[in-house]
């Protein structure tokens, strides 16, 4: 039985030619939280998502997968965002009500595809300073532990290298020492 994408309008199905195009097909979570938020994603009107619904890797966002692995896996909490929705399913959006709020809205780059900002920017003004010294000091220390836990990973990754770079040396110099290569090799 062939299995085919649960997105409104998608037409993939899974076989030999979506492989190749790099099209993965993922089940939907069995956590019904997350479950829940894939079909509100999905809106549409009745769907019940069983065991065998599955939704093509072309609804998620590159930042969603592990492609550690030989497996192309979702990370936990992705949620599908990247569908082609018919105008009596897009979600309307409100209208900049002043003149200031529209030029701001006109200067920030967008995500074509998604009509939000782009992750990189943050989510607050960086120029601005949190409305109390309590936030502020909160904000502070947040950042100077994530130093600190860098810092570390820095420190542990040099260790790595020279206890790394020491096994060899050890190791070069037992295989001198029984001849088993020479000064070329």
């Amino acid at each position: 039985m062939p299995d085919f994408c649960a997105a409104y309008g998608c037409t993939n199905a899974r076989s030999l030619q979506t492989r190749t195009h790099g099209i993965t097909f993922h089940e939907f979570p069995k956590c019904s939280e997350r479950r829940r938020q894939w079909k509100r994603a999905l809106r549409r009107d009745g769907f019940v998502a069983n065991d065998r619904s599955l939704l093509c890797s072309e609804h998620f966002s590159n930042e969603d997968f592990d492609r550690t692995g030989q497996t192309v896996r979702l990370k936990a909490g992705a949620v599908p965002t990247i569908f082609n929705f018919p105008v009596h399913l897009q979600r309307p959006v409100a209208p900049r009500s002043t003149t200031t709020s529209r030029r701001a809205g006109e200067n920030l780059p967008m995500d074509p595809q998604q009509d939000q900002p782009p992750p990189d920017i943050a989510p607050d003004h960086q120029y601005a300073f949190p409305s109390s010294p309590k936030a502020l000091k909160a904000k502070l220390d947040a950042a100077m532990a994530t130093v600190r836990k860098l810092q570390r990973e820095k420190s542990n990754a040099l260790a790595r290298v020279r206890r790394a770079k020491k096994n060899m040396k050890a190791l070069l110099e037992e295989l001198k020492a029984k001849n088993l290569i020479n000064e070329e090799l």
